[in-house]
């Protein structure tokens, strides 16, 4: 048995489709052509693509406003990703395979790192949906007008919702499996989803994130003094690798409740709040910056937040409709092909609160003269 593929994982890989025994522990390659299902490819232009297109935008804010905010974060996400992943892919490594086991598997895309457990994709996807969630609320003005904690708040709620649309849809489709015989993280789940993940992984992580890169490297209204390349990038770092203790705060009351006997109907109960309460503190924010948005003139719109949460919707939307056949189908939750469903309800609210808020997006903001600035 290899060090990195103990019998959990290769029952996992195995139903993914491939042999964790039979993987480069560095980097390996698959043609598109060769992966599970064409959706895959997809998904890794649109991610991919998005994370890049978030550099060059942080680049011409740096060097057009002076402001490193969206480069710093673009770059914490990246710090926050090397604490946080290796981990949940090795416990073994870092002796908590007694604390949480084996959690789940990706399956096999174009290009994939450490021992096939990271797709390049997953790599983009932290900067990526982290620019996303922040641009948007930064281009709404709540920033500007009611500071760095509601903003990050509003941050954690619009990563829910556009986090949610993706992470219900990734198991019917083979992009990753959850390892559902782990009773001590992935469950309480909601449909094919472990509810931790859409709490803690999909709203509180890159909330705190946001929040420690805005209150540390940020350019605020108080006109903060310039601070050197190498302050910004030790705050970077900082931002990063501090985000977990957030996270593990947040996890308390779920984790008071676990143990060798795990009480998963209460845990449901605590998650199901959290839950609640993100998307509450959400709304009221957005409802207030509907109706009194105050004396602040927001940013204008760029090219990046006009053009990259709603190819994301689009996108995600496209994904959904081909999947919509065998969601249908589906018996007790699986598939015909025998991969789990998510929450098509919970799916169904995620896009309407996205719709809201590109409706927020596009009927307030302008254009500017020069797009992409």
């Amino acid at each position: 048995m290899s060090v990195t593929c103990d019998p959990a994982a290769e029952a996992l890989t195995r139903e993914l489709g491939f042999d964790c025994h039979q993987v480069d522990p560095v980097v390996s390659f698959t043609h598109p052509a060769d992966l599970a299902n064409w959706t895959q490819p997809v998904l890794e232009v649109l991610i991919i693509g998005g994370a890049v297109f978030a550099l060059v935008h942080a680049v011409r804010r740096l060097r057009r406003e002076g402001d490193p905010t969206n480069l710093a974060l673009w770059f914490a996400s990246l710090v926050y990703l090397a604490v946080t992943e290796p981990p949940l892919y090795f416990p073994e490594w870092f002796g908590l395979d007694e604390i949480y086991g084996f959690i789940f598997a990706h399956n096999e895309f174009t290009v994939q790192f450490m021992y096939g457990r990271l797709p390049l994709y997953i790599v983009a996807f932290y900067p990526a949906i982290s620019a996303l969630a922040y641009e948007l609320v930064r281009t709404l003005g709540i920033f500007a007008r009611r500071g760095a904690l509601v903003g990050a708040i509003a941050v954690a709620f619009v990563c829910q919702v556009f986090y949610e649309v993706f992470d219900h849809l990734g198991p019917q489709l083979k992009w990753w499996a959850w390892n559902t015989d782990n009773v001590q993280v992935n469950h309480p789940m909601l449909a094919s989803v472990p509810m931790t993940s859409m709490v803690l992984f999909a709203s509180v992580s890159l909330g705190v994130l946001t929040y420690l890169v805005v209150r540390w490297v940020g350019v605020d209204a108080d006109a903060r003094p310039p601070r050197s390349g190498v302050s910004i990038a030790l705050r970077t770092v900082a931002a990063g690798a501090l985000t977990p203790l957030g996270m593990l705060i947040a996890g308390i009351p779920f984790s008071l409740l676990g143990g060798d006997s795990p009480h998963v109907t209460a845990q449901a109960w605590v998650l199901g709040v959290e839950l609640g309460l993100i998307w509450l503190a959400g709304a009221w924010i957005l409802l207030r910056e509907w109706r009194s948005p105050g004396p602040v003139e927001p940013p204008p719109l760029n090219a990046f937040v006009a053009v990259f949460p709603l190819a994301f919707v689009v996108v995600h939307s496209v994904l959904w409709l081909a999947a919509l056949p065998a969601y249908l189908a589906a018996e007790n939750g699986i598939t015909e092909a025998g991969t789990p469903i998510g929450s098509g309800p919970y799916v169904i609210a995620c896009f309407l609160a996205i719709d809201v808020l590109l409706m927020m997006l596009y009927r307030r903001r302008r254009r500017p003269a020069t797009v992409g600035a």
